[in-house]
């Protein structure tokens, strides 16, 4: 095995034609820094052009996938001079190298995938849910919209009306039904999961490649042709209720474990 990367955010290790993409900060359940998001991306970027490399897995360490973005590092963000353009920006280029990569990115989903977390369990190719797992857009409970292409990758899914109820009431939607909805390509026991994950990894890694990405690329046009006009539109939109009082409110009510009051 190779040690591609190694950072606080997460690891990433060639196995013979695999890349295995592991997120590891299980103490705030994967959620991930605007560092991670930009390395990431990278990471996927560079492994699309290495010809040695013929698919991609990500997970997360522990019980959780992603949580989305990680909050507590504002105060960092702020001495450092990271705009929230720049998460932005960082958190769509880190969607696009998943969904652009010319090779099949699957994700091994176990516990959450919220926010942000959502959008990189849906950009990949296939996406496998353990039993208990779970998916959440939660913005709306602390203030915000959608980033990340999540709210596209679940409406050209599932549709409008499922992309809508996730999005306004910011409820959890459990594996089962992600999979009624057609937003997931399966779920399996705990037990089962890695199972699945690995008889998948394996086909793919010994297929044709160019087939491989020119399927992937047919498939993508036919369903997520808006994607890059609803990255543009979240980050407008997304600037301006970060900068707003509501988001204020909901983030202290999240860090703090209370109910936020929002502005009448």
């Amino acid at each position: 095995m190779n040690d591609i990367a190694t950072t606080d955010g997460y690891t990433a290790i060639q196995d013979g034609r695999v890349l295995r993409i592991t997120l590891t900060n299980p103490k705030r359940k994967n959620a991930i820094t605007y560092d991670t998001m930009v390395a990431l991306g990278e990471t996927v970027r560079a492994a699309s052009a290495n010809p040695t490399i013929r698919v991609i897995v990500v997970t997360g360490e522990g019980g959780d996938f992603c949580t989305g973005a990680d909050l507590s590092a504002t105060d960092d963000y702020n001495a450092r001079g990271i705009t929230n353009e720049m998460i932005l920006d960082g958190a769509n280029a880190m969607v696009k190298s998943i969904v652009d990569a010319p090779i099949p990115v699957i994700a091994r989903v176990k516990g959450a995938a919220a926010g942000i977390g959502v959008a990189i369990a849906l950009a990949a190719d296939l996406t496998y849910l353990s039993e208990d797992s779970y998916l959440l857009l939660a913005f709306i409970n602390i203030g915000l919209m959608p980033d990340g292409g999540a709210a596209a990758m679940v409406a050209a899914a599932a549709g409008r009306p499922l992309a809508a109820e996730m999005a306004l009431l910011g409820e959890r939607l459990p594996a089962r039904k992600a999979l009624e909805h057609g937003l997931i390509a399966g779920v399996y026991p705990d037990a089962d999961l890695d199972a699945k994950v690995e008889s998948a990894v394996a086909k793919l890694a010994h297929g044709p490649r160019r087939a491989l990405e020119l399927t992937k690329r047919a498939l993508n046009v036919a369903a997520l042709s808006t994607l890059d006009a609803t990255l543009a539109a979240e980050k407008t939109g997304q600037c301006e209720l970060l900068a707003s009082s509501d988001f204020a409110e909901g983030a202290a009510a999240m860090l703090q474990k209370r109910k936020a009051v929002f502005a009448e």
